[in-house]
Order: C-alpha cells, then sequence, then structure tokens
C-alpha cells in the first residue's frame, strides 16, 4: 500500500522528508488556481491601494530615490536609495545592505520593503538596494538563486553607484531570507559579501510542518491576531512548497536548505532574527546556533518562553534564549548572532502586517516599536562587523 501523506510530503507520522513528492492531480490543480489567483486576480488591486494609501500617508517619504532595469534583467528591476545626507555628486563611496524580499517564492516585489529599506538608509547611511527574483510556479528552484546572483553582479558591476566594496551586506526577509543564505553560498557572491541578515528565514525543508509548529511558541493570551492558536503561514505553506520545488527535488540540497550547508560554505557573519510567534522561528535557531556551536535545540524544543513582554520591548542582554553572539577566532573572527523578536508573529515589521492582523491595535503598536529598535541594532551590528565609521 501506497504511504499516506501530510500536506509537506512526508509519510504520515515522520519527523523529516527527503524529495519534493509528486502530488496527486486534484492537488496540483487546486495550487495551480490558487497560485493563479493569489497573482493575477487579488493582489493587484491590494497592491494598488495599498500605495495609493502609502502615497497620501507619506508622499515620496518611502519610496526609493531611483528604480533601475538593468538590459541584461529588464523584467527583474532594483530600487535603490540614497540617504538623504548623500550628495550624489560626490565621489564618496557608502556601505551597501541589498536586500530580498520573501512572499513564499510565489508572492512579493521588491517594493513591499520600501519602507523598512528607507528607515535603515536614513538611519544609518547606507545605499540601500532592493533586489528582485522571478517568482514560482513559473519561475522554481533554483531559477530565483541565480536570478538574485545575475541582478547581484549587474548592480555591483554599475559604475553609476558609489559602492564601497569592502563594505557590502544583504539581508533577506522569510523566502527572502532563504535566498539571502542561499545566493551567498555562491563563489561568484560570496567573495563579495561580508555578513547577512536572514529576517524569519526558511532554512529547512527537511522537517515536515507538523514538526516546525510543535516547536513554535503559542500564546492564546495575547489576544487578536498574535493569539491564535494555529500559524497562518501553515495553511499557505503547501501552496508555497508545490509552486517551488519540482517533484523530486532533494530537500537537502544546501542552496534550498542552508541548514545543511557547511560553516565555510556561508559568509562568516551572520545575524539570524526570528519571531516567537512563528513556525519558522525553531529552524532558524537551530541553524544559528550550530554555526556558533553552540548546543542545537531538539526539533521538540519549544522557543522563547510563555511570559508575555512589555509593549515595543526587545530582550537583548542576558537570556540566550532571545539573544546572544558567538566570535569563532578559530575561523577568522566569524561572528554568529541571534535575536528573537517575542511576542511577534513572522512578517511583522512589514507594512502588510495590517492585511493580516486588520484592527489589532495593540499588535500594529508593538511591532512598529521593535521593527524601529530591530533596524537600529541590524545598523549597529553591520557597522561593526564591517569596520564602518561614522
Amino acid at each position: 500500500m501506497a504511504a499516506v501523506l501530510d500536506t509537506s510530503g512526508a509519510p504520515a507520522g515522520s519527523a523529516s522528508q527527503r524529495t519534493a513528492p509528486q502530488l496527486p492531480m486534484i492537488n496540483r490543480l487546486l495550487h495551480a488556481a490558487s497560485a493563479f489567483a493569489i497573482q493575477k486576480l487579488i493582489l493587484p488591486p491590494i497592491i494598488v491601494l495599498s500605495r495609493v494609501k502609502n502615497y497620501i500617508i507619506s508622499p515620496g517619504g518611502k519610496y526609493p530615490d531611483a528604480i533601475k532595469a538593468y538590459p541584461a534583467l529588464k523584467h527583474l528591476p532594483v530600487r535603490i536609495f540614497y540617504p538623504p545626507s548623500y550628495d550624489r555628486t560626490s565621489t564618496n563611496r557608502l556601505p551597501v545592505l541589498l536586500t530580498i524580499h520573501g512572499g513564499g517564492f510565489v508572492l512579493g516585489n521588491p517594493w513591499d520593503n520600501d519602507a523598512w529599506n528607507r528607515a535603515f538608509s536614513t538611519t544609518h547611511g547606507y545605499l540601500v538596494v532592493a533586489l528582485n527574483y522571478s517568482k514560482a510556479p513559473g519561475s522554481p528552484f533554483p531559477k530565483p538563486v541565480y536570478d538574485l546572483e545575475a541582478v547581484i553582479q549587474l548592480v555591483l558591476a554599475d559604475t553609476t553607484l558609489p559602492i564601497d566594496f569592502d563594505k557590502i551586506a544583504m539581508a533577506g526577509w522569510s523566502a527572502g531570507g532563504n535566498l539571502t543564505l542561499a545566493v551567498s553560498q555562491l563563489d561568484t557572491i560570496k567573495l563579495h559579501i561580508k555578513a547577512v541578515v536572514p529576517l524569519y528565514p526558511v532554512t529547512d525543508f527537511v522537517p515536515t510542518q507538523r514538526v516546525k509548529c510543535e516547536g513554535r511558541r503559542y500564546k492564546p493570551e495575547l489576544g487578536g491576531f498574535r493569539g491564535n492558536t494555529k500559524d497562518y503561514l501553515l495553511s499557505l505553506s503547501p501552496l508555497f512548497n508545490w509552486a517551488y520545488l519540482n517533484p523530486g527535488t532533494d530537500y537537502h540540497d544546501t542552496l534550498l536548505s542552508p541548514s545543511h550547508a557547511k560553516r565555510e560554505a556561508l559568509p562568516k557573519n551572520i545575524f539570524m532574527i526570528a519571531c516567537e510567534l512563528d513556525m519558522l522561528a525553531p529552524e532558524a535557531w537551530r541553524m544559528i546556533c550550530s554555526l556558533a556551536g553552540k548546543r542545537v535545540p531538539r526539533d521538540d524544543e519549544v522557543i522563547g518562553r510563555q511570559a508575555i513582554n512589555k509593549e515595543g520591548e526587545l530582550i537583548t542582554v542576558n537570556d540566550d534564549r532571545y539573544a546572544w553572539e558567538e566570535v569563532i577566532k578559530t575561523d577568522g573572527g566569524a561572528r554568529y548572532r541571534w535575536m528573537l523578536i517575542p511576542d511577534q508573529i513572522h512578517g511583522f515589521d512589514q507594512d502588510s502586517i495590517s492585511h493580516m492582523v486588520g484592527n489589532d491595535e495593540e499588535c500594529l503598536k508593538d511591532a512598529k516599536k521593535k521593527t524601529e529598535k530591530m533596524i537600529e541594532i541590524i545598523g549597529e551590528w553591520l557597522d561593526q562587523v564591517m569596520n564602518v565609521k561614522k
């Protein structure tokens, strides 16, 4: 008798999976219809309304200084943010942060992070370039990884950009965090990247969705959207996995599951950030602990703590569940840092959070304060590891 599969493609009752399955025809048709409806029918009007709203509230305040489409990849334009204080006639070079948007490899656009990118550039004086890549199911794994390799090479070859080539970092959200860890393994990119900051990334496709949820913290006492006892990503994961992974794709491929990459294959400086109320947090926690040579948590070890924190409060010291940093002197001073955002959900730092949580004002106020603090901390850390002088 054929094994019964759960939504992740693993035999029922198993804790891990080896390759992406071939789903039954009805499942494939349903996923294809869902992907088409979301990409072509549902999201476009939401995006238009959101951008109009943002422009009315803050005209020009969140938008990039330039949008550039390189001839070799016209369909993948990048968005460029200069610090307000920078004189664009100057010959001075700037530290650079390349950013990669999320969306489950299926959704999302570089403008999703305009507010974050603008805030980071303004706060820390970096040139921020929001990268672009093709989406699944039209462009499944590993196409987005190699799209990003090509786009990054074009950006770095752009002589009109004031790039300090000794001070280039990369950050990405969710699927973009995964792609940050993937593309930075490629020899053509790794030699340029001094540090990476994956924000609530998917790092390991091997554990099943059931296992991922077992290590997630649930806090129903928070109420509102954050108090849900089912992770909202759980219902989206089967669609995203089907779209991104062709049947037979090896889940252990390190460009897909960076958790399985050797330390030397990755950039030396990694600042891993996760959200306490996120089914992807435990795998990020295990990956950064492994890289830093710390005890690796068990699959069933629940992340964070049950206590509720003060609004806007981050825990940055005296609790290894939430924050620590290790320097590996035997590896040329490699630095691995961990920060867990307490009481917050996947995507808390994005403008789109309001579409998910509705009128949950407590969630939104907490998210805004924590986003501002997180941006400050990330910039300070990048300044240290890249020796940026202010």
